[in-house]
């Protein structure tokens, strides 16, 4: 067969949506799995070999290419605008949908003890959560879950990534941790070259 990894580099650069290693061995169906994987791991070291300005990396269950997070200065200057940002209300409510899923709006409301509606809207207009179904209790409240593009705006491979809460307290106590949290705050319509 053609070189792997160039048919490989080509299918993740075309792909609108972080491409699945099944999705790649499906096209590439007479390669082995670990063929394909291997292929994978020698794009991904020879990008960051040359220090390219983009990445190979695996993201939201798949591989996609993204910008070196250093040069992300660069391509604000070259976009113009600066990216959308969460309030403070939704990334509260973000994290919490995050590490408690599935869970219902009441189920927020009595976290966060305030109503979460334009939130939670705001962030099903984003793209960062979804209603994953209904709870069987009276009423059959909404439940809600975070989504692929939650996984890509925040560069997790899955959702075992999410910092632990003594991470997440080690963090704070940092001396940067202000820069930290501004960071993070920062929404991209899309991180993909």
């Amino acid at each position: 067969m053609e070189n792997i990894q160039a048919i490989i580099e080509a299918l993740v650069l075309v792909s609108e949506a972080p491409l699945a290693l099944e999705k790649i061995c499906a096209v590439l169906e007479e390669v082995d799995k670990t063929e394909v994987q291997e292929a994978l791991d020698k794009l991904i070291a020879e990008y960051e070999q040359r220090q390219s300005g983009i990445c190979l990396q695996e993201v939201a269950g798949g591989y996609q290419f993204r910008t070196r997070a250093e040069l992300s200065n660069w391509v604000k200057k070259l976009k113009g605008a600066k990216p959308a940002s969460l309030s403070p209300a939704s990334m509260e409510t973000l994290a919490i949908v995050a590490y408690r899923q599935p869970i219902v709006k009441a189920e927020i409301e009595s976290i966060r003890g305030v109503d979460v509606s334009a939130p939670l809207r705001g962030l099903l207009d984003k793209k960062l959560v979804r209603i994953v179904g209904r709870k069987d209790v009276p009423g059959k409240p909404i439940i809600y879950g975070t989504t692929r593009k939650f996984l890509e705006v925040f560069n997790l491979k899955d959702l075992s990534e999410l910092p632990t809460l003594r991470e997440l307290k080690e963090l704070n106590q940092s001396p940067d941790a202000d820069e930290n949290i501004s960071s993070q705050e920062n929404i991209e319509d899309s991180p993909t070259v």
